[in-house]
């Protein structure tokens, strides 16, 4: 089958070839960029836009998970603008039909969606849903080295998902393509029919036509209009579905033999017109006159229908260029007509495909059931892998994750947008990518619910996050929650938990609590716990005798122990944790979380509901990435106090990440 195209070489075409050749540098696979390559190029034979013809080679040569990064000068040599429409492809992802849709289902509402999405998530630049299906048909065209499983499968995408779409745009030389390619693989038997029916018949088809191309032509010039004619290539599946739709035989088909006037304007269309009906009689019954009342996607031709030469049924399509232009392209078709600096063509378009969603009553296909004003009231936004969340308007990264699930929202410590770290409440933007960071448990906070805090922007999400509390209400045995208190600001002196841990840890320091370990052989000696390994009851440990300083005591696999033992063995002393509960040692914990009033006061209230000691808090908080970055030095019993206690810090809302410090 040859390559769909209306316009010839294009003026771009050497330096496509510059941009394939600086990739075919790159540790590429030969045959994914040769398929690159032709997907580009008949992206440029549409559109003559270089920039998204080179956007298009980018993406489909490359895996971005897998392949090496692009080269800063072969990014260059490409273009800023085409690394951006790549990079936009790319967040496109895929859309596909579920694993276990089978022919003659219904399409699932999921996949509806996607479509949906899909169209939103491109609307800003038409140009993406164009390259879209440029790289789909592509991929069709070469399904016959796939098994059969994977061609069957390309073929249902293609007559479920790509066709019916590249019909609502208004697409129609890649609609016809597409379908004819499905067709030929779901219904192999009635495609070699057809095509060896219009095979046998082709001598003698082009020879009328030909004739009747040259009667016309003449007839034209005559009466004065300026007009080309051209035989107009019959596509498999339109015969089949006209055979099937009106009960024809092949031989009943009239518009096997077709032709295309393209005027040099609408009145010398209509002038055509006139010379074609008193050439030959006209079949009222299959007339359309579609420039004085378009096809609701701007369509714009005048079809009608002779009993041309012998008596032989003959179609006769009658449209300026432009408007050709804009049957084979739709809303590519306006690269081609900007009107001096004007934008007009650019606004019309967009409303088109904003149109499309609106669909027309009683159309089968499911893109004509989308609701209208979708547009106004939604956000489209993104996850790394490309799959699209349908959020109201002002949802945030909250939202976001309740969207996706409810336990990614109940875990939901933090988020990125577009790859930089983003507060809870910030309002996201279609076409942003958003990244949840979680905890391994839920922790929401109920602050989330407040009405002035701007964390949720959807009923959906707050009705989720009320679900969980009334679960951990019943749970508890508890009634509603009291309001939180207003927060302290950072700048305050430290909460009254912390002066107060503070406090009971000077006092039993002062009064000489007893020692956390026993050594064995050697008398009451002062110890000091080894900061490089910070030990804790039950880890083994050894003790280190220094001099002047008493015993220093080490975890038993310490590094720094093992150093200092190679060097003076015999200082190495036998100990063991003591066996008094009241026995505490120090330790330290690093809790990293995205700044929030109220934080501090937070990681405070766990560790005094814990019943531990602080003995001190460092903190501060980088600027650039609002991360607060906090060291408590506190006392525990045991690793399992110690453990405990990190669980329960990790979720404090916001708070991504706590570790203990050797």
């Amino acid at each position: 089958m040859n390559p769909t195209s209306t316009s010839g070489p294009s003026r771009h075409d050497a330096a496509l070839g510059e941009r394939v050749d600086a990739l075919a540098t790159l540790p590429l696979e030969p045959r994914k960029l040769e398929l690159a390559r032709e997907s580009a190029e008949l992206v440029l034979s549409l559109t003559d836009d270089l920039p998204l013809a080179v956007g298009t080679l980018l993406h489909a040569a490359r895996n971005e998970a897998d392949d090496p990064p692009v080269p800063a000068a072969v990014r260059s040599l490409l273009g800023a603008e085409a690394v951006r429409l790549a990079a936009s492809l790319a967040r496109l992802g895929d859309f596909n039909l579920d694993s276990q849709w089978s022919q003659g289902r219904p399409l699932a509402r999921d996949q509806t969606e996607v479509l949906r999405k899909m169209l939103l998530a491109v609307v800003g630049d038409p140009r993406l849903v164009l390259a879209r299906l440029a790289l789909q048909l592509v991929r069709a065209r070469h399904a016959r080295k796939e098994n059969a499983g994977t061609r069957r499968r390309i073929a249902l995408e293609i007559q479920e998902l790509y066709a019916p779409l590249a019909n609502r745009l208004g697409m129609w030389s890649l609609k016809w393509e597409l379908e004819d390619l499905a067709f030929r693989e779901l219904h192999a038997e009635d495609y070699q029919r057809i095509a060896s029916a219009l095979n046998e018949k082709r001598r003698d088809r082009e020879r009328y036509i030909n004739e009747v191309v040259a009667t016309l032509t003449s007839a034209l010039s005559a009466a004065g209009i300026t007009a080309s004619v051209v035989g107009r290539p019959k596509h498999i599946y339109s015969i089949y579905r006209k055979m099937q739709r009106k009960g024809l035989a092949f031989e009943q088909v009239f518009d096997v033999r077709a032709v295309r006037i393209i005027a040099g304007s609408v009145a010398d269309c209509y002038a055509a017109l006139g010379v074609v009906h008193n050439l030959w009689p006209f079949l009222p019954s299959e007339f359309d006159d579609y420039i004085a009342t378009p096809k609701d996607n701007a369509y714009r031709s005048i079809h009608t229908a002779v009993l041309g030469p012998d008596g032989r049924a003959l179609e006769v399509q009658i449209r300026t260029q432009e408007m050709q232009d804009q049957a084979e392209l739709g809303v590519a078709a306006h690269w081609r007509y900007k009107e001096g600096g004007g934008d007009r063509h650019y606004d019309v378009k967009i409303q088109q495909v904003r149109e499309l969603l609106h669909g027309a009553p009683g159309e089968g296909d499911e893109l004509a059931r989308l609701s209208a004003g979708l547009f106004d009231d939604r956000v489209y936004a993104m996850t790394p892998k490309g799959e699209v969340v349908d959020l109201p308007r002002g949802g945030t990264p909250l939202d976001f994750a309740f969207h996706v699930h409810s336990d990614l929202g109940e875990r939901c410590r933090g988020a990125k947008v577009n790859g930089r770290i983003a507060p809870l409440n910030q309002p996201v933007a279609s076409g942003d990518v958003v990244e949840i960071i979680t905890g391994k448990e839920a922790a929401p906070s109920r602050d989330w619910l407040s009405s002035g805090s701007g964390y949720l922007a959807s009923s959906r999400s707050k009705a989720k996050l009320r679900a969980y509390f009334r679960r951990v209400d019943e749970a508890q045995g508890s009634a509603a929650p009291q309001a939180a208190a207003p927060p302290p600001s950072r700048a305050e002196e430290p909460p009254r938990a912390i002066r107060k841990a503070r406090a009971s840890t000077v006092a039993k320091t002062s009064g000489g609590k007893k020692s956390p370990v026993q050594i064995e052989g050697v008398g009451d000696l002062p110890i000091t716990l080894a900061r490089c390994c910070a030990p804790v009851r039950p880890e083994p440990i050894r003790g280190y005798l220094t001099l002047g300083r008493g015993v220093t005591i080490h975890r038993a696999d310490c590094t720094g122990l093992s150093r200092m033992v190679r060097q003076k063995p015999q200082r190495l002393l036998q100990v063991d944790w003591s066996t008094s509960d009241a026995a505490r040692v120090a330790a330290r914990v690093s809790i990293e979380a995205f700044d929030r009033r109220g934080l501090l006061r937070d990681i405070s209230d766990v560790i005094a509901e814990e019943h531990l000691s602080i003995e001190g808090v460092t903190s501060n908080t980088d600027p650039r990435d609002r991360i607060a970055r906090f060291e408590v030095r506190l006392t525990v019993h045991d690793a399992g106090e110690l453990s405990r206690l990190q669980r329960k810090l990790a979720r404090i809302p916001n708070v991504f990440a706590v570790k203990r410090l050797r």
